[in-house]
């Protein structure tokens, strides 16, 4: 079950000291959806803003409007030839200044999770592992990556 718990520590970033996220529930884009609306921030965070109408700040999870499961086993190989992937999908939404004096723009970052039907139960141990890493990856360059985007030096 989505349910992140407010507030929720950010991950580490260069130029942001401690920061936290405070957020209430929001309307979500679709009836699949769960979404969040920041409306408070922690730490030091200069210039940072909470979410708007010009300037979203936001994050939504979906999951398959209508899951997949596994096709038959082919009678003669014993192999399953259809494979479907139920996917879940992240997104978080913050409006960006392009250049002082513009309109907001929304910047989008977006996880895409793609679970092959059926390994959800059969291999609920490595679901867990490959998920864990990837999120723990994330966390532990937080700020290299927050660098590569700002910079562009990878």
């Amino acid at each position: 079950m989505w349910a992140p718990t407010s507030p929720v520590t950010g991950g580490a970033q260069t130029g942001l000291t401690s920061p936290t996220y405070t957020f209430v529930d929001d309307v979500p884009p679709d009836s699949n959806a769960k979404q969040v609306a920041i409306t408070a921030l922690g730490g030091t965070q200069t210039g940072v803003l909470t979410s708007s109408v010009a300037a979203p700040f936001t994050t939504s999870f979906f999951r398959p409007k209508t899951y997949k499961v596994l096709g038959p086993v082919d009678p003669t190989t014993g192999i399953v030839r259809n494979v479907p992937r139920n996917v879940y999908k992240q997104i978080t939404r913050k409006g960006v200044l392009p250049l002082a004096g513009q309109q907001y723009q929304t910047m989008l970052i977006t996880t895409t999770i793609e679970v092959p039907a059926g390994s959800d139960t059969a291999d609920s141990a490595n679901v867990r592992a490959a998920l864990s890493n990837h999120i723990g990856t994330l966390n532990d360059v937080s700020a290299g990556i927050g660098d590569t985007v700002v910079s562009g030096i990878l």
